[in-house]
């Protein structure tokens, strides 16, 4: 009886993992799918994209498609600005989110409580409610239509902070900050040699998110950059809806095959880093 039960026991155990893994690998063809359908977009002419039924397989317009865009707008020149601009806010971002998230999870300080508080509540704030403000101390310091506009607002961010100190308080033990300082460790050894070294992979993570973000970013680069030929790239590619009387969708997705490009290397190298990060402290 026992080993009867046993068989059977093995058999649900087998059955839930077989479902467990029927289930996952139909999730990541759902993922992937939008990504494959703009491959195939790519490919192919507005005609044949609006066809009924689709087709679901690469044409052969692709090449045709590309030297449209490029005809059509900077995309190298935009695509250098938006590097410019992810990249630097980005390292900004690391160093001075990390460093007050260092001081809000191990310092104690008069009024750290209202700060924190603070802090969230302009993190509650939308994003739509401080263009205008923005817009007005930019233009007071002659920013406007440069790329710094851009990169200063965005230094550090809320979120960030809050990510980084919830990670610190769980990853750096009191003990460890003890020990450096017994070492003789002031605050910046101790944030340098003590703290980033244990929550590498949290700003990994915070160093893909705000990547991406800059990347994608929109409606804030609109309002900036008011020169039209020194855009970012997600502005330029908004420009080819207005290029003809009718929208060439098959440039128009060509274009959005190749800025998404540099943000899945980012999002491979930063996503091994953090696996690495995390394999490394499970050994220790």
């Amino acid at each position: 009886m026992q080993g009867i039960k046993g068989v059977k026991g093995m058999k649900g155990t087998r059955a839930r993992g077989l479902s467990l893994h029927i289930s996952l690998i139909a999730g990541v063809l759902l993922s992937l799918f939008p990504f494959y359908w703009t491959i195939v977009m790519s490919t192919r002419t507005s005609t044949e994209i609006f066809q009924f039924p689709p087709k679901l397989l690469p044409g052969t317009h692709f090449l045709e498609n590309v030297r449209h865009l490029f005809q059509n707008i900077d995309f190298f020149g935009s695509m250098a600005n938006t590097l410019i601009v992810a990249a630097s806010v980005t390292f900004l971002v690391l160093f001075f989110d990390s460093l007050a998230a260092f001081v809000f999870a191990k310092y104690e300080f008069p009024g750290r409580r209202l700060l924190f508080v603070l802090m969230m509540g302009i993190f509650m704030v939308p994003a739509q409610l401080q263009a205008i403000p923005q817009f007005v101390i930019m233009a007071k310091l002659g920013w406007i239509g440069s790329l710094t506009s851009l990169v200063v607002p965005a230094a550090a961010n809320a979120f960030g902070i809050f990510w980084m100190r919830q990670y610190m308080r769980g990853a750096i033990h009191d003990e460890l900050m003890d020990s450096s300082r017994l070492d003789g460790c002031g605050f910046l050894r101790q944030y340098w040699h003590v703290a980033l070294p244990v929550v590498r992979p949290g700003l990994a993570f915070l160093g893909i998110f705000t990547f991406m973000g800059q990347w994608n970013d929109y409606a804030w680069p609109l309002i900036a950059l008011i020169n039209p030929d020194h855009v970012t790239l997600q502005v330029a590619l908004s420009q080819l809806n207005s290029v003809h009387g009718t929208t060439d969708y098959g440039m128009v997705m060509a274009g959005a095959l190749l800025a998404l490009l540099p943000l899945l290397v980012v999002f491979f190298i930063g996503a091994r880093q953090i696996m690495a990060d995390l394999g490394k402290g499970a050994i220790r």
